[in-house]
């Protein structure tokens, strides 16, 4: 997401699917108009209307484009002024704002009914979540008419439209890509080849079930159909972390319902979990301990940040320095399996969820694009996250002549050595621990 100062990393240090090669963490420099906190899926129990749109209570509706251009807003007039050194006091758990499009928004009591989940607002609390707000939400109209209750003033006319320390430049650029995307209509989806996708799971999941059925459960056939199964539940990944960006339809709803079927009964996980967890990570990519993709305590510690805290603490769930050494053995076939299954039960139980993942790119190829599915675009996944996937090729050249204009490293790798990069990283954290564990 973009965050101003574009910074490119070699690698994400993470073992997560191929986070393979260009560590990319865009540090906002500017004052942006356009993105949202979360999810454009409405929250459960409002009211709607026939279009789709929230009541609003007796009050006179504002169009979209009147919204858009903050003319449907409360009369400048009436608004309070604030300065940035005031919102940023406002970024405690019980007392956030935010700021979007230089409005000022007091979020505190919308922050547990947030349909991406209240940490996603808490991460951004007392600072500017323009861009975000328009990166993360499909249907933009819709989603500012919630905001309307929540608006309290608007920046000082002498305040820049975000924090002092951002490029205004770099975001003004990058808001003039998404323009240009958005006119060569790269953020419509391909129906066909996503239908493609889905029969190619079905058949897999099929197969697999006609050969326990005719052959019966003999190790020959059950380490075939576990191949098969393997390769189905991979590519549901990649299926419903599609839908979950709300990438393939036009409507939300549409989306989030090819979300559960996949989500619940293809692969048997909680759409909330997923949700709450993977929106934390777009909103505030591998910064810890807001990104919840780079705390996979305490199977690994990664990063910098926590292998020095747990050190410190004196923390050892397992032998941490040879981390690097087990993570193809165990950290593999444990992760998904067993990892995310049991905190997805986790939080299906304890939220009572009944309703049965800076970024790399690794080098493009069909295989490559297949077996990751299509994230081995990673910087241009994290810029337009609900950009359909089949677009990132098209996109990558005018991603890469924004980087190049700013002097930012763009750099793709080879799939192995995005693999090795993995094992690297876990080493590098691994001796960050041992130095904080046992420092007397």
């Amino acid at each position: 997401m973009i965050q101003s100062e574009v910074r490119i990393r070699s690698f994400r240090s993470q073992p997560r699917n191929l986070r393979g090669s260009v560590m990319m963490k865009i540090e906002e420099k500017h004052a942006a108009n356009g993105s949202l906190v979360g999810t454009s899926q409405l929250p459960l129990g409002e009211k709607h209307q026939a279009n789709d749109k929230p009541e609003e209570n007796g009050k006179a509706q504002v169009s979209p484009k009147q919204e858009a251009d903050g003319k449907g807003d409360t009369p400048r007039k009436s608004l309070n002024l604030y300065s940035w050194q005031e919102i940023q006091r406002h970024n405690q758990k019980t007392d956030q704002w935010l700021v979007i499009n230089r409005k000022v928004y007091d979020v505190t009591s919308w922050a547990d009914r947030h349909p991406g989940g209240r940490r996603v607002l808490n991460h951004y609390a007392g600072e500017d979540a323009t861009d975000v707000f328009r990166a993360m939400h499909l249907e933009i109209d819709i989603a500012r008419l919630y905001l309307k209750p929540l608006l309290i003033g608007e920046l000082a006319p002498g305040e820049p439209s975000q924090e002092r320390n951002k490029n205004a430049q770099l975001v003004e650029d990058f808001q003039e890509l998404r323009r240009t995307l958005e006119a060569m209509n790269m953020f419509s989806a391909n129906l066909g080849f996503f239908s493609l996708h889905l029969i190619q799971i079905l058949i897999l999941e099929a197969l697999a079930w006609l050969m326990l059925w005719h052959f019966g459960n003999g190790w020959p056939i059950t380490i075939c159909i576990s191949f098969l199964l393997t390769i189905s539940q991979a590519q549901s990944s990649f299926l419903q972390h599609d839908t979950g960006h709300l990438s393939i339809f036009k409507k939300s709803k549409w989306n989030h319902l090819m979300h559960r079927f996949v989500m619940c009964h293809l692969k048997g996980l909680s759409v909330k979990w997923w949700n709450h967890r993977h929106f934390q990570h777009h909103t505030k990519p591998n910064i810890y301990p807001k990104d919840p993709d780079i705390d996979v305590g305490p199977l690994f510690l990664v990063g910098d940040l926590q292998p020095i805290k747990y050190g410190k603490k004196k923390i050892k769930y397992i032998d941490y320095e040879k981390q690097h050494l087990y993570f193809y053995m165990v950290g593999l076939p444990l992760l998904m399996p067993v990892y995310f299954n049991l905190q997805s039960m986790q939080v299906m139980y304890l939220g009572r969820y009944w309703r049965v993942l800076a970024t790399c790119n690794v080098e493009q190829s069909f295989f490559n694009d297949w077996f990751t599915g299509h994230l081995n675009f990673q910087i241009e996944h994290h810029l337009f996250p609900t950009m359909p996937r089949h677009n990132y090729q098209k996109v990558a050249p005018l991603v890469r002549s924004l980087c190049a204009k700013h002097g930012l490293q763009y750099v793709t790798k080879p799939i192995l050595k995005a693999f090795g990069d993995i094992v690297r990283s876990l080493k590098k954290s691994a001796a960050l621990w041992m130095d904080a564990y046992y420092e007397t």
